[in-house]
């Protein structure tokens, strides 16, 4: 995936708070992706946690894949 994108492949809307499971985005938002300007994708992403957190789902991040460090 781009470093531009926040999905991680979990493409599942929760029906409550219309926000993708996966990243956090909106249907809108998922669909007009690649149509909008890097800085306005980049400002979205940077919300994208809270927005979770304050629907009281699991932030993106926490699915989000770690970097090994050089010990492991």
């Amino acid at each position: 995936m781009s470093k531009e994108t926040p999905c991680i492949a979990v493409c599942i809307i929760d029906p409550t708070t219309a926000l993708c499971l996966g990243c956090g985005r909106t249907l809108p938002e998922i669909s007009g992706w690649f149509r909008m300007e890097s800085t306005e994708r980049l400002d979205i992403m940077a919300q994208l946690d809270a927005r979770m957190m304050e629907a009281g789902l699991a932030p993106s991040s926490t699915y989000a894949p770690r970097k090994k460090s050089a010990t492991s």
